[in-house]
């Protein structure tokens, strides 16, 4: 196994990595990348991936397509490679709709376990969710989903609102999205004791029946769904997408969800260093965050928000001043909307200026924020699990499942992948937008995909994890940095949030105080370790508690150290010329954008 070649397929652009035996270890070699061509005029995918794969034929000088497909060699002397793996988030992606016996409960289960099997979570059904049963019916049958999920009751436990949930799934007869063709697949991850009427109910329906996903109300079973939520997926959703049965001749091993390929690799990072983890996969029209805290993983899936297909939904969300709040200039309202527009229609365009590139930026951050908004929803304890019997959750009344259990305080490492990040110009564009669209708290590592490879990494581990990890930590991981933000804010007698002293790798000291508002960049090379001591005012923490000082070492990156005062939430001025001055002094001192281009921005300005 010594010449590897994995692709992902995604909403805008497939992108193909060459990787190679060289000594005892696996590197990254080559790259191409090209249009994805899953719709009209070309419906048929193999094309991108054939105009992705010629890139790198004529960048290695390998022989790796012929009419059939990809080569396979069989000794070392023959052209081709030795292994193909795909991903792929085309077309749509996978979608899903998901029912439940109870919102609160089987349906947040439900749901999670179709976010963690890589779909784009359609719509949510419960009995108890307050819609008249005759708009459920109507709201099934319009969509047009991939796989149906269905859970509800645990073992042996009510049996009433599963067989209503399975009876508005029969009476709306929901069509396939590619075609009235084949039956639609549904997964029944329910009580055990109605799986028979289950089964007589759907009998129209292709209904596979797993373990059930609450069998008790104290454990959450997701693993059965998602597995086969997985090959469901390879079975019905790839074999009928256009050019995929192509595509899968191609490969011996099944064709994953981009999404479910990066939560792999995070999940990776999180179990290597034994840390909490926060990653993001920024796509053309999705963002997708995962979280791995105290070992619970969980994705979430925001399908209208997105870099290219979805950018203006963004805009839409969010509103004209959160966008601009990142912009240290003025865009009227038709000029912003014309330029999201242009790229919503030309996907695989790039910004020909540094505005451009900046409202591209100020996006980013907002897509991040109202990601993270809706992953924390359902990043919970589990509904309806009744809390131990303490004198602290009797006095404060304390709710299981009713906040969000992330503590960004707690949060070790934050990570991001996607073609914006990947390919930003500079690494610490990637680091800010990281900064601003999560909001890190306290000491916090920053890390970012190379080129975008960690889809194909995560398919790859099914089959060679020793290639994997030589890969990963070699050429995929870039270390941005380190973050220290105190959360809180400091209060209105004080400007003072932090002092941070520290002990560079030379022996020297260097000391830096942050009033609000300062962003300061220490520089500090990749594998390089400082000590910081850091004191932040009484009324701010960085993980000692309120006032309280907290000493470490840091690693370093190509951003270095950065210092956040800005406050949690990031603190900006109601005055729009403040607001642009500010902006321009935060870029400014990260290095964040050309000094040239940003001294004519602050001309016009002041």
């Amino acid at each position: 196994m010594e010449i590897i070649l994995a692709t992902d397929c995604g909403s805008t652009t497939t992108k193909a990595r060459l990787f190679r035996k060289i000594g005892d270890e696996y590197r990254f070699v080559f790259s191409g990348e090209a249009p994805t061509t899953v719709e009209a005029p070309y419906e048929d995918v193999t094309m991108g991936v054939r105009n992705a794969v010629r890139e790198i034929e004529e960048l290695s000088g390998i022989k790796i397509l012929s009419e059939d497909g990809i080569i396979k060699r069989k000794t070392s002397e023959e052209a081709g490679i030795d292994l193909y793996v795909t991903t792929s988030s085309a077309g749509g992606g996978l979608q899903m709709m998901v029912f439940g016996a109870t919102q609160s409960i089987t349906g947040e289960s439900a749901h999670r376990a179709a976010l963690g099997g890589g779909a784009i979570v359609m719509d949510v059904i419960s009995v108890d969710d307050g819609v008249p049963i005759y708009k459920k019916v109507r709201r099934t049958r319009h969509l047009r989903p991939d796989i149906v999920l269905m859970a509800g009751g645990t073992d042996g436990g009510a049996s009433r609102p599963v067989i209503q949930t399975a009876e508005i799934l029969r009476i709306a007869e929901p069509k396939a999205r590619f075609g009235a063709d084949y039956e639609l697949p549904v997964i029944f991850a329910g009580n055990k004791n109605v799986r028979e009427q289950v089964e007589k109910i759907l009998d129209k329906f292709a209904l596979s029946i797993v373990d059930n996903l609450r069998p008790v109300v104290e454990l959450e079973n997701t693993d059965p769904a998602r597995n086969a939520i997985q090959l469901l997926f390879m079975e019905h959703v790839m074999s009928h997408a256009p050019g995929y049965d192509k595509l899968m001749k191609w490969t011996e091993v099944p064709i994953m969800p981009t999404p479910m390929g990066e939560g792999m690799m995070f999940q990776t990072m999180a179990d290597m260093w034994k840390i909490n983890v926060i990653g993001v996969g920024l796509g053309g029209a999705t963002t997708n965050i995962y979280s791995i805290f105290d070992e619970r993983f969980v994705r979430t899936v925001s399908a209208n928000l997105g870099m290219s297909y979805s950018i203006c939904n963004v805009l839409r969300e969010t509103g004209m001043k959160n966008i601009l709040r990142w912009m240290p200039f003025d865009v009227d309202e038709d000029t912003l909307g014309d330029i999201l527009t242009d790229k919503m229609i030309r996907p695989t365009s790039l910004p020909q200026t540094l505005e451009e590139l900046i409202i591209e930026h100020s996006v980013a951050r907002e897509a991040l924020r109202l990601g993270m908004i809706h992953h924390k929803f359902l990043a919970k304890g589990l509904r309806g699990v009744r809390p131990p019997d303490s004198l602290d959750n009797i006095l404060e009344r304390t709710v299981e499942g009713a906040e969000s259990y992330i503590d960004m305080l707690r949060i070790h490492l934050v990570g991001g992948t996607g073609g914006l990040l990947s390919h930003a110009p500079r690494r610490v564009q990637s680091a800010l937008i990281l900064m601003d669209g999560f909001q890190p708290e306290g000491i916090t590592t920053l890390v970012q995909d190379s080129v975008f490879m960690m889809p194909h990494l995560g398919v790859l581990s099914t089959v060679h994890k020793k290639a994997v990890m030589n890969i990963f930590e070699k050429d995929c991981l870039v270390r941005l940095g380190t973050c220290i933000a105190p959360k809180g804010l400091p209060s209105r007698q004080e400007k003072e949030v932090m002092t941070v002293d520290m002990v560079m790798p030379d022996g020297s000291n260097r000391s830096e105080t942050l009033d609000l508002g300062d962003l300061i960049r220490v520089p500090l090379d990749v594998g390089e370790i400082a000590t910081v001591k850091i004191t932040p005012s009484k009324d701010c923490d960085v993980g000692a508690g309120m006032g309280h000082t907290l000493e470490s070492k840091v690693e370093g990156g190509i951003a270095g150290i950065l210092l956040d005062a800005r406050g949690r939430p990031v603190q900006t001025p109601e005055d729009r010329t403040e607001m642009k001055k500010l902006l321009l002094k935060w870029f400014k001192s990260v290095d964040m954008y050309s000094l040239d281009v940003l001294s004519n921005i602050e001309g016009s300005v002041m």
